[in-house]
């Protein structure tokens, strides 16, 4: 998990660029998404955190959002997670 608020505009951009980062989500709520989902963006930077994969936010107490990530958030709703 990778604070927004410790990277530097160009380094969020070259870690985005080389995939290292491929999810965001809220610390606040505890939510995970896609880096396109206007949930996301709409979110405050002090806020926002970045994930590797999708593993690594549901090992860090995360669910996905659901507004991207529909079929996992009901997979997540439904106990399947």
């Amino acid at each position: 998990m990778i604070l927004h608020s410790e990277l530097s505009k160009n380094a969020l951009y070259q870690e985005i660029k080389t995939q290292k980062i491929i999810f965001g989500g809220n610390k606040n709520l505890k939510i995970y998404g896609t880096l396109h989902c206007k949930s996301g963006k709409r979110m405050k930077r002090e806020n926002r955190v970045f994930f590797a994969s999708e593993k690594d936010a549901l090992q860090n107490g995360y669910r996905p959002c659901g507004h991207c990530m529909r079929d996992a958030y009901k997979k997540w709703k439904n106990g399947l997670v």
